[in-house]
This record gives C-alpha cells, structure tokens and sequence, in this order.
C-alpha cells in the first residue's frame, strides 16, 4: 500500500464492481454496506495502536465497497412496461454505431404515448443518414432481443443493458422528420463532428482511404467496409483506428508546437496550458472514448507533475483516469477497450524498460525510436494477451513485425490526417494533397492486408477460460523480475508458473475432451445441428447456409467454448426438416 496506495485501492474498487455484479445485492443489503462504509469513515477521526495498524485493509474495505454500491445504482433494470410490437415511434438519435450489410444502425431515444426508452435502431442502408438535426417518426417493429441459449454465445442482451438499452426498433418504411430547436450543447458537437464527417464522404480520393481517415482522427469506424476491420485486426494493428495515447500525444505535440513558435519563452506554462485544453476540447468533439478518455487525463496529471516541478508517476495517472472513469459510469470495466487500453499501459510500465536492457545502447534518435517502438508492442501485447485470448480467442505473431515497420511512421500518418481533417472541414480542397494522401494510405493498407494475410503466423479458436486468464497474467507478471535479473530465483518462479498453467490448461482439455453433446443452434432463419464426440465436432447445415459467416459466428466460438480439435461441416439437402441422433428426433424446420 505504501508504494502504489492508488493503485491498490482501484482495484479493490474494481473488485467491488465485480461482486456486485456477479453476487447482486438487493436495496436492504446495499444499506448495509452504505452504514458500514460510515463506520469506516468515523473509524478514521480516531488513534489508536491497532486502527494504525489495520488502516489499510480499512481502506481497501471501503473502497469495495464504494464500488458494489456505485454499480448497484448504475445498473439499469429492465422494465415490465408493455411496448407494441408494431407501432409509429417519434425518435432521435444519440449515437451512430456500425453498419450491417443491409442496415445503418444507431442508437436512439424512442418517443411514445406510453414512455420513453433507449433502443438500438436499425434502417435500411439505402436511406438517408439521420442527424443529430431532427425528430424523426417512422412505423416501427420493436422486439426485445433473446438471451443466449448456450454459454459460449455472445450475451447481447447483457450487452444492451450495460447501456442501459432495453429493445431493438426495426424501421422499414420512410422516415418523416422535422427540424429541432433544442439541441443540448453535447448534440451541437456531435452534429458538428457529423458535418465533417460528411465533409469527407465528399473528398476526391478512394472510399478506404475516406473511412481511414475518419477513423484515424474523428474515431468514426462505423462505414469501414469489414475486409479492411479483418486486416487490422488480424495483423495487430487495430490499436492505430483507436484513438489512443499516441493520437492523443500526437495532436498535443501539434498545438504546443504551434503556441510555442509564436510566444516568448516565458510564456511556456501557459502553452502547456492551453494546449491541455484544445486537447480536452478535441475529446470532447470526437465523443470522450475510453482510451481517448483515458489518454487525457494521464497527459493532464503529467503536465500538473511538470508544471508543478514534480517526478511523474505513470501508475498514478493510469490509477486516477480509470478511478475517474469508473466512478462516472461501472459498466466501463466490462468494456474489452477500455481492459485493453488500461493492461497495454501497465504492461509498458512493467516491461518495456526491462526489455530495453537487453537491446544495444540507444545512443541516437533512429535508435531510441527503433528500439522503443519494438519494446513498446512486445510489451503491450503481452499484458493484453490473456484478455484477448479470452475474448477473441485468436492470435497473430505478425503483430509485432507489422508494428515494427508501421508504428515509426505513425506520428506522420496521425499528423497527416490531421491536417486532412482541418483543411477538410475549413472546405479548402487541394488536389495534390488529396492525392498524396490517398496514395500514402493505399499503400499503408496494402501492407497491412499482406501482414493479414500471413495465414501460417494466425492462431484462431484457442480456448481460454477465466482460471486460465488469471494464471497468464500471473505468468506475465513474473516475467518483470525474471528479465531485470536472470538468477536461479526468478527463473524457477517464472518457469513453476508456466507449468503450472499448462498443468490446468491440461486438466481444463482433458475434463472437456470426455463430454459428448447433440445441440441444435438458430443461426439466421434456420437451425444448424452440431454433435460433439470427444475432441470432435461436425456441424449439419442446409445447403444454402453461407458457411463463411457459420464459422465466424457460431461454429469457431463453440469450437472455442468445446475445446475442439477436429470439426467438419456436413450439408443436408432443403427438404430435410427432421433428423434422428443418438436415438432421439430433432426439429430443422
């Protein structure tokens, strides 16, 4: 406690958030914890030998217990008020979110006789883009989405209800609107954003390089066609669309470079200043994601350090922004992004010096530039590795050459397409630059589509399970005393560590390799039959089932979930509406 105090004390918050979660507690017992996190306090105005002593595990206590109460009063209960399925619903949207194949999707407000509720709105892709503008009313088909019948699908109605969104609104027919005269200040940013955004569907270059800019600076991925997503994702690279502490470092080097070139140097201070605020203020434009979020506090707590003439501390800054985010909103911790931003960032802290030390002397910019940028990615990727191996269940070895030879020049491309972005919206059109910047992301995209596609270097449906998350972090955790210093010590610590994860990993393979189950899945509008034997799995589809889609959303999950290790597909002809395994009938209809 003594070394990082704030840290601690946020991950006992966070532990708190996860109890509350997990083990719900009612309105009587949330009470209970409130009356004793008083007694807590009161504790405090005392002094004696033993609360001296115990004052730490007081505190630990109570800041538990400040997390189970804030997500208790942040979770959002489903209601028991009736909605018609088929109704004209007045709405206005909140959010733009990405499309589908066939629909645009939002999130929005839905305005009715009877209440009025969050949903995730869905228009066919043909239609106009709705803003931020307009009341909008349309004949609508409202339906709550299911739960997940089998444990390795995706929750999405957890998901909605993080949010705090409860229907999904299907609108089919044309939209009537009219013009708002009470935008909020927020809706008069976003409105602004979605103008610029315009803007640049209208810029003379390729549609990729378009929607890479769009992402790239306003964090809009939301018409990014799904070939290019894959490439990222699959070649590690993914972290350069999020706006992350790199843009944000980028952009603040931009502003203070400009104010400092034009005032004297006493003035210095007060360009750190401003130049914090235009930071802040472009957050706030491009919406106050998590890591753009993240990334602004940490940069303000440093620069309060430097003006302050005090030592930074990278713990402390990352410790205060999540306890500032998860204090305004607790579902934030079960954000994939926001547990990999903030794991990317302790891993660095924990392993990027480390590393360093076993790199030859950085005794120049090229370098120090060279050196940190592949310490920087080994180390990041590490710390987030059991996350990801936990949600996506697949890896790329890729990523860290793919990082290597893009990431230097990133500072450029951020650079760049912020310039884009301002000449865009300021209207100023020239040709040349359109071009030079087009021809520079094609080949950036290009690059990173043959990094992509290096099949052989791609490791999909690996199984994890929590226990198995848990002890990868411990592995990872060990690693920062075995690389400071190679003895007998740290190298039996680190090495008892890893056998005992493949030790579980085993057991977890060898206990699932011994069940045998028949299921029958709803995939689109029909149903597929899968029968696992072992370590085997084959999957009976109809022959007009896209199988590409099949294995993405519901054959490589399951085979995670199973720990499969053999799987084929097998088709059955339209007609078939009934099949009989294992001595028992099954509906296909």
């Amino acid at each position: 406690m003594n070394k990082q105090p704030l840290l601690i004390l946020v991950i006992c918050f966070i532990l708190g958030i996860f109890s509350q979660d997990k083990f719900p507690m009612e309105k009587k017992e949330i009470y209970i914890v409130s009356a004793a996190g008083l007694i807590i306090i009161l504790l405090f105005f005392f002094h004696s030998y033993f609360l001296h002593k115990v004052k730490a595990v007081l505190l630990g206590l109570f800041f538990f217990g400040a997390g189970i109460i804030l997500h208790f009063f942040n979770t959002f209960f489903i209601s028991n008020q009736a909605v018609d399925q088929n109704e004209t619903v007045v709405f206005k949207i909140s959010k733009k979110l990405n499309s589908t194949e066939k629909n645009k999707k939002y999130e929005a407000i839905v305005h009715t006789d009877k209440n009025n509720f969050n949903v995730v709105l869905y228009i066919p892709k043909g239609d106009k883009e709705l803003d931020f503008n307009h009341y909008y009313k349309a004949d609508a088909y409202l339906s709550k989405p299911k739960p997940p019948k089998y444990d390795f699908q995706f929750d999405y109605v957890q998901y909605l209800k993080r949010k705090d969104i409860e229907y999904q609104c299907y609108v089919s027919k044309g939209v009537s609107f009219a013009e708002r005269n009470n935008l909020s200040i927020n809706e008069r940013i976003q409105q602004r954003r979605f103008d610029i955004l315009q803007k640049i569907d209208k810029v003379r270059m390729s549609s990729k390089s378009r929607e890479f800019l769009k992402g790239i600076i306003l964090a809009d991925r939301t018409e990014m066609d799904s070939e290019t997503v894959q490439d990222f994702n699959k070649s590690g690279m993914v972290h350069l669309l999020a706006i992350s502490g790199t843009h944000i470092v980028v952009i603040f080097g931009i502003f203070y470079f400009l104010l400092t070139r034009f005032s004297p140097l006493r003035f210095r201070k007060y360009a750190i200043v401003t130049s914090v605020t235009l930071i802040w203020m472009f957050a706030g434009f491009i919406g106050f994601g998590n890591s753009v979020l993240r990334s602004c506090i940490m940069l303000t707590v440093y620069f309060v350090y430097v003006l302050l003439q005090r030592k930074p501390d990278l713990l402390h800054s990352l410790s205060l922004s999540a306890m500032i985010i998860l204090t305004g909103d607790t579902h934030q911790i079960f954000d994939v992004g926001f547990q990999l931003s903030f794991l990317a960032v302790l891993g660095i802290f924990l392993l990027n010096q480390p590393l360093l030390n076993y790199f030859p002397r950085q005794d120049n910019y090229f370098k120090k530039l060279f050196f940190n940028t592949v310490t920087i990615s080994i180390s990041a990727q590490l710390a987030t590795l059991p996350v990801v191996l936990y949600y996506f269940h697949q890896f790329s070895l890729v990523l860290i050459p793919a990082n290597m030879i893009i990431v230097p020049f990133s500072e450029l491309i951020i650079v760049f397409s912020f310039l884009m972005t301002i000449l865009v919206a300021l209207q100023l059109d020239f040709m040349l630059i359109n071009v030079i910047y087009d021809t520079s992301i094609q080949i950036l995209l290009k690059l990173i589509h043959w990094f992509a596609d290096a099949d052989l270097l791609f490791f999909s449906e690996i199984p994890m399970n929590l226990a198995e998350v848990l002890l990868l972090f411990v592995v990872v955790y060990r690693l920062r005393p075995f690389l400071l210093k190679m003895n007998m010590k740290n190298s039996t610590g680190l090495m008892t560590v890893i056998l005992i994860f493949f030790m579980v990993r085993t057991g977890f393979s060898f206990l699932e390799n011994q069940k045998d189950e028949v299921l029958v899945h709803n995939f689109n509008k029909t149903k597929v039959l899968s029968v696992k034997h072992g370590s085997r799995a084959c999957f009976w589809i109809r022959e007009d089932v896209d199988k590409e889609k099949l294995i993405t959303f519901m054959v490589s999950p399951y085979c995670s979930s199973r720990r499969i290790q053999t799987m084929e597909i097998k088709t059955f002809p339209r007609k078939v509406e009934k099949v009989v395994c294992n001595g028992q009938i099954y509906d296909l209809k």
